[in-house]
Formats: C-alpha cells, sequence, structure tokens
C-alpha cells in the first residue's frame, strides 16, 4: 500500500501562496525580476512625460490658442487650450491645489512601489501611466500655472469631447488597467486560496 504523501507543515503551504503584489525583500533588491520590473517601470514614465511634455512644447510654438489643425475631419483635431483646471477641464482656477494633490498622488505612489512592487506587466505598467500622467501636468502647472491640452474629440457638431493631451490619456489609461489589475488579483488570489482548502 503506497505512503500518504507528506505536502510538508501547514505553515508551508500558507507562505507558498502566490500573490500579485511582492513585499521586495531589501536583501534582493538588486535580483533579476526586481530589475526588470523596475527598469519596465522607467522606461513607461520616461517615455510618457518626455513625449508629453515635447507635444505640449511643439503646440505651444506652432499652434496659437485662435487656431486648430484639422486631423480627421469631423472627429478630430489639434487645438490649443489653456487649461486652468483638472483632467479634461474640469474644476478651473484651482491651480495651487492641483499642485498639492500631484504631489501628494504622485509621492504616494512612489512609497507604495518601494514596500509593494506589483509582479506582473500589467500592474507595473498602470502604475507607471498614472504616475507619469500626474507628473506630466504637474509639470505644467507649476510652470505656467496651467496645463496645455491639444488634442480634441469631437462627432460633427454633435458631440465635443473636453480637450486633453498625452498626460490625461496616460492617467485615464493607467486607471482602467489598474482597476482591471486589482480585479484580476482578487479573483486569483481567491482561486488560489480555493486550491489551498483541505477536500473532504
Amino acid at each position: 500500500m503506497p505512503r500518504p504523501q507528506d505536502n510538508g507543515p501547514p505553515s508551508k503551504l500558507v507562505t507558498s501562496k502566490i500573490t500579485d503584489f511582492v513585499s521586495e525583500d531589501k536583501s534582493k533588491i538588486f535580483s533579476g525580476k526586481y530589475r526588470a520590473r523596475l527598469r519596465l517601470f522607467l522606461i513607461v514614465v520616461a517615455s510618457v512625460i518626455t513625449l508629453d511634455q515635447l507635444s505640449k512644447l511643439w503646440v505651444g510654438v506652432n499652434l496659437p490658442t485662435t487656431d486648430k489643425i484639422v486631423l480627421l475631419r469631423g472627429f478630430l483635431d489639434l487645438v490649443h487650450f489653456e487649461n486652468s483646471g483638472a483632467i479634461f477641464g474640469l474644476f478651473h482656477s484651482h491651480a495651487e491645489l492641483f499642485i498639492a494633490l500631484g504631489v501628494v498622488a504622485s509621492v504616494a505612489i512612489l512609497v507604495f512601489l518601494y514596500y509593494f512592487l506589483p509582479a506582473t506587466n500589467v500592474g507595473i505598467v498602470s502604475f507607471a501611466l498614472i504616475l507619469s500622467g500626474a507628473v506630466g501636468n504637474l509639470i505644467d502647472r507649476i510652470r505656467f500655472g496651467y496645463v496645455i491640452d491639444f488634442i480634441g474629440i469631437h462627432v460633427q457638431e454633435l458631440f465635443q469631447w473636453p480637450a486633453f493631451n498625452v498626460a490625461d490619456a496616460a492617467l485615464t489609461v493607467g486607471i482602467f488597467m489598474l482597476i482591471y489589475y486589482f480585479y484580476k488579483w482578487g479573483v486569483s488570489r481567491k482561486v488560489h486560496e480555493h486550491g489551498l482548502k483541505p477536500q473532504n
């Protein structure tokens, strides 16, 4: 009769559980996986901020606020709008508040990532997009007191979406990716915990 297989003490079953957030052991901070995730994070942040600032610079130099460039007639234009409000032009004339919120949000993200770094690329990219979006607009608010928005989406004359920029787009996509990431993380954790339960 075969001997029952020894799966080790219960404590090992608990510690072997895989989660999507990893609290990094500082002694392993230079491990290959940590460096790869950190490199991806920095590449996304640097790329988005650079694209955001260069695009705003071009618009500020080449496109007057009274003019526009039609990219896709009836649907997509390049405009020049100086936005003193929040994302998509909401809540005008609170520059100091938005600067403070941008600084707090950026610091909070960095502190969170210092202790808990996502273990998947989706998680890394979502946080990178949110941080780069916040920083991109924060740079404008500190320099000018407003943000340059230049992407105008509309459907003929029937519908006009508020003008936005690369930072706004990155922030929005990052938030949706993060919601999806947390949803998947919660589901995978529940499935894994169910798999660890003893079978009757």
